[in-house]
């Protein structure tokens, strides 16, 4: 048996290494933390099993989520989004459940002896499959491009209903499972008591929590914020804990009043830690509650499981949306990217299992396939438009009608400048190119963008830059020159490719957010890079200097000598407490400063003879005294010289040793 520290120790490698292994196969986090679970849970090498103290963490772990998507709860976004939330979700949501629970019945009518699932177990199972994964979903959307597509939108507002029914859900599955002579009298003393509470908790929380964050942030202390921010979360899931409700649904309506404060995005950025860490423990408790072996025993229900659902889920949503007017293509993608099973979904079943509404070996059989579902799911979301030009004729016909579109557009012109991204940045390139007379061409992802600006004359078209199909239509053999006007990488990587393959020659301008992938960027073929954060530092610079008295040509001087040197002088940053850890940190450019003392190694050398470089670094800059050094190999060292390192953290770091050892 292992001790608190020893089991927190496992936990805590366990959790690293699964998410590292997952993130290497660009799959969710959250699979890595229920692999995790099944291999040191009782069913695996038997390192942890559940008990109070994990399944109170876990449960930590499902309150801060709520609280987090109490955050995103806006009401002026709901409202945009009325006709898909309350039209489409509603739909899929009691329809899900209705046909759970009629699978239920006829499965307890016609086989008996197999199964024999009461309708309140039906309820259950149904609220935990109509949910799906927001996590992958959203994330796989935002990487693709498509939030703003038409079938993105649609993905986004059912995923929104799911979130809002998850509440209630969690109020009803409790008291159906009550045994009560009078179910109806059950259901309504559940329903006044989250009345009253939530009407308790939104009259006084609204008139009490601005005017208290302003009392709060006003100590500016960041210590006395976060601390005020554990005492809300925790003290309303407390009340409606108190009042025979859920824990979540206290957290919920504590986010969702915070949401309406100024100071959404800055709590949302501070329970992030605790929200992801504690979520990730929950997982790793459903991972400990699947029994592999049964499942490999009964593998032929675990694959019908698997794929009854999904095909359900798939053909009710795509109908759905196609009764409500969307293409076939956008319904059909629709149905896919929302098929699989959701992170809610094994909240009501570890609820279900709790309250002993189902049997242990369906549970177990039921969480594999809904396991399984999650992982295929970015696989399916990868394999989306093959499966929509197999399963609909007119998709086909639909693309190739929107490229004609394009081509016929961009036919006649000639020497002109493909924008991909007709955002904020595309709009005023394109006013500066009409003003010089020079004809471009604008593709963008957002529908209702580009039918206004093309009734306002832009010459602008529906249709994906990242695609070689609509680089070809927009005429990038003619064009002369390719501008991707917004900061996303891996699409900017997507284009460069298609830009070469096509048309070698021609010049490609990428913006990004700053220089971390400036290398990467120009390596694929950008004639140029524009890090955002850098040209904001230069004009910031340039004004500064100009109020200051240096001679307006002198400041265009060094602001073009900087640029001339593509950026290599304004590459990397002083890091501090404040600024947040990157996935990928070791790929970022820092500066980092140095004072050598008298018994440096370096004291004494030449620049060239200490071989910075080896080590992944070098000396962007040597100040001695007031005095700024000219960087040369030449260069000799003394003691209380300030060098200024650049590179990646592991460089700079061996380098300042190199400096001293």
């Amino acid at each position: 048996m292992f001790s608190a520290l020893e089991l927190t120790l496992i936990l805590l490698a366990s959790a690293v290494l699964g998410v590292v292994a997952f993130r290497m196969l660009h799959l969710p986090p959250m699979l890595g933390y229920l692999a995790v679970g099944i291999v040191i849970g009782p069913h695996g090498f038997g390192w942890a099993s559940e008990n109070a103290t994990t399944h109170s963490l876990a449960e930590f772990g499902v309150v801060f989520l709520m609280f987090s998507i109490g955050l995103e709860f806006s009401l002026p976004k709901l409202s945009a989004m009325r006709r898909i939330v309350f039209g489409l979700g509603v739909a899929q949501v009691f329809l899900t459940i209705a046909a759970v629970m009629l699978f239920g019945w006829l499965t307890a009518l016609l086989l008996p002896q197999l199964v024999n699932i009461s309708w309140r177990a039906a309820f259950a199972l149904g609220g935990a499959l109509t949910m799906s994964s927001t996590a992958i979903v959203s994330k796989l959307l935002t990487e693709r491009l498509e939030l703003e597509s038409p079938h993105g939108r649609q993905i986004i507002g059912i995923l929104l209903f799911q979130d809002l029914a998850f509440v209630p859900l969690l109020i009803l599955v409790p008291a159906l499972a009550k045994d009560s002579g009078d179910l109806l009298v059950t259901l309504t003393w559940a329903g006044l008591k989250a009345g009253v509470v939530l009407a308790l908790l939104l009259f006084f929380g609204q008139k009490m929590m601005r005017s208290w964050f302003h009392v709060v942030v006003k100590r500016r202390s960041q210590e006395l914020f976060m601390l005020n921010l554990l005492l809300i979360t925790l003290g309303a899931a407390w009340i409606t804990e108190q009042a025979g409700l859920s824990l979540a649904l206290g957290a919920f309506v504590a986010g969702m009043l915070i949401s309406e404060t100024e100071y959404k995005h800055q709590v949302e950025e501070d329970i992030k830690p605790f929200r992801d860490v504690l979520l990730g423990l929950f997982f790793i408790t459903v991972g400990m509650l699947l029994n592999v072996r049964l499942v490999l025993e009964n593998w032929w229900l675990v694959l019908l499981l698997l794929t009854a659902p999904v095909l359900l889920k798939f053909g009710l949503i795509a109908l759905l949306a196609r009764l409500t007017g969307a293409p076939a293509g956008v319904a059909l993608r629709t149905g896919l990217f929302l098929a699989q099973a959701g992170e809610f979904g094994f909240v009501l079943l570890n609820q279900a299992g709790g309250l002993r509404l189902m049997d242990p070996l369906l549970i177990q059989l039921i969480l594999a396939s809904m396991v399984l579902s999650m992982l295929v799911a970015p696989i399916i979301i990868a394999k989306s438009d093959a499966i929509v030009m197999k399963l609909s004729a007119n998709e086909w016909m639909m693309q190739s009608l929107a490229l004609t579109q394009i081509a016929t557009r961009t036919m006649t012109t000639q020497r002109h400048v493909l924008i991909a991204g007709f955002g904020r940045t595309g709009q005023s390139l394109a006013k500066l190119l009409e003003e010089e007379g020079i004809p471009y061409h604008a593709l963008d992802l957002d529908p209702d963008r580009v039918r206004e600006a093309q009734a306002a004359g832009a010459n602008v078209s529906y249709g994906d830059a990242a695609r070689r199909e609509s680089l070809v239509a927009a005429g990038i053999h003619r064009a002369a020159a390719l501008v991707v006007t917004y900061a996303s990488t891996p699409s900017a990587l997507k284009v460069l490719h298609f830009a070469h393959e096509l048309a070698p020659e021609l010049p490609v301008i990428v913006r990004s957010h700053d220089d971390t992938d400036l290398d990467k960027l120009r390596d694929a073929g950008a004639a140029e890079v524009v890090p955002e954060a850098i040209e904001g530092s230069l004009m910031l610079a340039s004004h500064a200097l100009v109020l200051l008295g240096v001679p307006l040509r002198r400041v265009v001087h060094q602001v073009q000598a900087a640029r001339d040197e593509r950026y290599a002088s304004l590459r990397g940053y002083f890091h501090g407490a404040s600024d947040a850890p990157d996935d990928e940190e070791h790929l970022h450019v820092r500066l980092h400063s140095v004072s050598l003392t008298d018994g440096a190694r370096a004291v004494g050398k030449r620049l060239a003879e200490l071989k910075l470089q080896e080590v992944g670094a070098e000396a962007a800059m040597i100040r001695r005294g007031k005095t700024r050094l000219n960087v040369t190999p030449n260069t000799v060292l003394e003691a209380g010289d300030i060098v200024v390192l650049r590179g990646a953290s592991e460089g700079v770091a061996r380098a300042e040793e190199r400096l001293f050892k």
